[in-house]
């Protein structure tokens, strides 16, 4: 069976490690795989090295000084559109193609769709693409119940759960190994970590209000943000963020993307994952922050309690995040979290794939 995997950056975001590491395992059971992706303003090639096995088709999207958010989602749209069909024009039909989100769904003609997460764009482009992406795919997939039914409810669609694997043993050698945390615990002393950078979905500023409520019981806490590099415009959140630290006092370090191979180590060295998304499909930062021994504190959405359950605590304002930060720093993890992330492999979430595409496809 022949397998496109399609998402629409190089940059370790939760849909590109999601889309790697599914083709990975499919490659695993034996699948033939491509991976599709834009590599934009230079990228030739994703965040971390991908198996052999795995074909990588990296399109180039040069950068345009000016270029509007709408402007970009439709020029990604177009070129990946057009690089897929040449491609497959030349070397023959794909059995599967997968698409990871809207812009790769909106590139190709006819595909299978995961839905990681439902968002809510006020671009028109976005919102077209969006719309799109969710109606035109003849087959669904999301990775939690939660995100099921609301695009059951929405669109009256039977999306097949299949949630995410983690790399748990990755985390938990990190934890196992003093070396690997010891430089972020040497720079930063006892953090508080955020991963996914600054930005709206992630709930940065009420991350930022209940830390420095947290500070003010424990005065040498810090507050470590990595990660971002998105398709979209933040800097008036960013801005707003950075205002709202000065005014509060609180000096944030903000490292961005950090490697492949030093994230467990930074993730293993937090006293804490502040983890406060209002929008989620499944977690996987949490979930391998679990792995890792690290206590994760999240907002109560409905996707969150079902992927965590009782092993993470919760938070839905800063003032109880707060609270919950306190806790966890004090009390450290809650029991079986690493079991759960034990439980989430990446070869049962290909397996569940593969059942799912032999059905569409009678192979």
């Amino acid at each position: 069976m022949r397998v496109a995997l399609l998402t629409y950056s190089t940059k370790p975001r939760g849909g590109v490690v999601h889309t790697l590491a599914l083709a990975e395992a499919l490659a695993d059971l034996g699948v033939d795989v491509s991976v599709w992706t834009l590599g934009r303003g230079g990228d030739d090639g994703f965040f971390r090295a991908v198996d052999p096995r795995v074909e990588v088709e990296v399109v180039p999207l040069p950068h345009l000084e000016g270029e509007s958010v709408g402007e970009r989602i439709l020029r990604s749209i177009s070129t990946l559109g057009a690089a897929f069909a040449e491609r497959t024009r030349r070397a023959g039909a794909y059995d599967v193609v997968h698409a990871q989100d809207c812009i790769s769904a909106n590139a190709v003609p006819r595909c299978v769709r995961t839905v990681h997460h439902l968002d809510q764009f006020t671009t028109p482009e976005l919102v077209a693409c969006h719309e799109r992406a969710i109606v035109r795919p003849y087959a669904h997939v999301c990775v939690s119940a939660a995100v099921a039914a609301e695009v059951e409810a929405g669109w009256g669609l039977h999306p097949v759960v299949i949630p995410n694997g983690v790399e748990a043993e990755r985390f938990a050698a990190a934890a196992a190994d003093p070396g690997a945390a010891a430089p972020w615990r040497d720079r930063f002393g006892r953090y508080v970590l955020a991963v996914g950078g600054i930005e709206p979905r992630k709930g940065t500023l009420d991350l930022l209000e209940a830390f420095a409520l947290a500070r003010e019981t424990l005065p040498d806490l810090e507050l470590v943000v990595a990660g971002g590099e998105t398709l979209f415009d933040y800097r008036d959140y960013r801005a707003a963020f950075d205002a709202r630290a000065v005014a509060l006092g609180v000096e944030t370090h903000v490292l961005g993307p950090v490697d492949h191979d030093v994230l467990p180590g930074l993730v293993a060295g937090a006293a804490v994952l502040g983890f406060v998304s209002t929008k989620e499909g499944f977690g996987l930062a949490a979930m391998e922050a679990l792995a890792a021994g690290v206590p994760v504190v999240t907002r109560p959405l409905p996707v969150l309690r079902e992927v965590f359950g009782d092993h993470v605590r919760y938070g839905q304002d800063p003032a109880s995040i707060a609270t919950a930060l306190l806790a966890a720093v004090a009390d450290g993890p809650l029991p079986g979290g690493e079991d759960l992330a034990r439980r989430h492999t990446w070869r049962a979430a290909a397996e569940r794939h593969l059942d799912l595409y032999r059905s569409l496809t009678g192979h």
